[in-house]
């Protein structure tokens, strides 16, 4: 055994010890993953503050922590973790250990996002911890709406992607995208251009399956009613995961709905996203199973992909947890495209955007101009469409599910987000490692930028390369 995973054991081991301080069980679980550098205390302290901010009513019920490894810390995080249990009235008790090489800590209940940072204060006080953040959940980066257009001007409009010029080069064939997302349902237009894929929802509310992880990536729906998930109305099953998997590679030349950016892609689809949507830890493991890496009581991914789209987000400063899970993806050799979010605001303020080593997609409208909604600034890398329904054939049609909770019949609909530019990013990437599958993530970034165009609209807010033009792209990466 390395030293690597020597040091990865001792500090389970110390971590163990540690709750065991507490009369506090630990689950039992076997060695994970990769660990990666991580920001020190002090670091993660420092940005307590930054995550809380714009979180609003969210609640969370687990601490994601690192320990150190000097097994003389013991006395200070069982004093730690006594002081929040005395705090919170929390019981709290280890429950697996991430691939990434942390540990996810539950708290017993659901607590405030106030709460939630009263523990990691605390824990990152003790000065046995190398990080500590909240298990913050994420959300679809959506704007959804129903009514139906003829045409996907994203591909061909004036102010579209000009995809298919890309196709004269390359369709996508032989790469894989993993769709991290809601999951996915039956669907004509994608059934034959999809892979399996895994379950990665620990939580069997969230899931709605009757269990935790499994192999089943099948959307249950992420329908919810009035005063739950900290929602004052109810919501509708979204089945955001088909919407965008419909854009990354619908199947074409079945006489069968719409075309996807790259229809001779496969796609692994991945669920984190459910009820109340998903859990960060869920995330972060997902991320590196889909690249390829070990997970812990996890079969491996036998479709690694070259591409990972996570169109989901929230407010925050990009954690440890997602930072390392993505730097361990990109050492694989794996392009993560995310959504910019769709608030309106500076992308700095949304992860994973604001992570490094991720191509951050905001949203173009019809007119070619930055969306309304979409998140801006220099954290975009480039812009893509992603629709307004306000404006007549506006959105951006992909496949669907008309069910209104749980699955129904296969359909499509108009959607608009940085949900719905993403896909398209991550549709051109694999076109572009279908063509060149030596292509490293930089790579694959530094053409998506080269082949940009200015945003036909204007773009005084950031819109970073401008908007993305496959055809382009797909000529730069030929002649490369």
């Amino acid at each position: 055994m390395g030293n690597t995973d020597h040091r990865r054991r001792h500090r389970r081991s110390f971590a163990v010890a540690a709750l065991a301080a507490l009369g506090l069980g630990a689950a039992g679980l076997v060695p994970a993953a990769e660990a990666h550098g991580r920001p020190s205390g002090a670091e993660a302290a420092a940005s307590v503050s930054a995550v809380a901010a714009g979180r609003g009513q969210e609640t969370v019920s687990g601490i994601i922590v690192t320990y150190k490894e000097n097994s003389s810390h013991g006395d200070a995080v069982a004093h730690a973790w006594g002081v929040v249990a005395r705090m919170l009235g929390v019981s709290p008790r280890e429950v697996r250990h991430l691939a990434v090489g942390s540990t996810l800590v539950s708290l017993g209940r659901e607590v405030s996002a106030q709460e939630a940072d009263t523990a990691v204060a605390a824990l990152l006080a003790s000065g046995a911890v190398e990080s500590a953040e909240p298990d913050a959940r994420m959300w679809p980066e959506l704007s959804p709406d129903d009514p139906r257009y003829a045409e996907q001007w994203d591909f061909t409009g004036a102010n579209g992607m000009r995809i298919p010029g890309a196709w004269d080069v390359a369709t996508g064939s032989g790469a894989v995208v993993a769709v991290l997302d809601t999951g996915i349902t039956r669907h004509p237009d994608l059934d034959a251009n999809i892979l399996s894929g895994y379950d990665f929802i620990s939580d069997p509310a969230t899931a709605r399956d009757g269990g935790g992880r499994d192999s089943d990536p099948q959307d249950e729906g992420d329908w919810y009613a009035a005063g739950e998930c900290g929602k004052t109305t109810a919501k509708n099953s979204s089945w955001h995961g088909t919407h965008v998997t419909g854009t990354v590679a619908a199947v074409t030349g079945n006489a069968v709905g719409v075309a996807g950016v790259a229809p001779g892609a496969k796609v692994v689809p991945v669920r984190v996203l459910g009820k109340c949507g998903g859990a960060t830890s869920d995330i972060a493991d997902a991320i590196v199973w889909a690249s390829g890496g070990t997970v812990a009581g996890v079969p491996v991914n036998p479709y690694p992909a070259q591409v990972i789209n996570m169109s989901l987000g929230g407010t925050g400063t990009c954690s440890a947890t997602y930072q390392n899970a993505i730097n361990a993806a990109v050492a694989r050799g794996v392009t993560v495209v995310v959504s910019a979010g769709n608030s309106a605001a500076d992308a700095s303020g949304s992860r994973p955007a604001n992570c490094q080593n991720v191509v951050a997609v905001a949203a173009g409208d019809k007119d070619g101009k930055l969306a309304s909604y979409s998140n801006y600034g220099t954290t975009v890398d480039v812009t893509a469409p992603g629709g307004d329904t306000s404006k007549s054939g506006g959105g951006i049609l992909s496949t669907l599910n008309a069910g209104t909770t749980v699955p129904g019949a296969p359909s499509y609909a108009w959607y608009q987000g940085t949900s719905m530019a993403a896909p398209h990013i991550s549709g051109l990437a694999a076109m572009m490692k279908s063509l060149k599958p030596g292509l490293t993530p930089t790579d694959v970034e530094s053409l998506l930028k080269q082949g940009a165009r200015p945003m036909p609209g204007g773009c005084s807010l950031g819109c970073g390369a401008g908007l993305s033009d496959a055809a382009a792209t797909m000529s730069l990466t030929a002649a490369r």
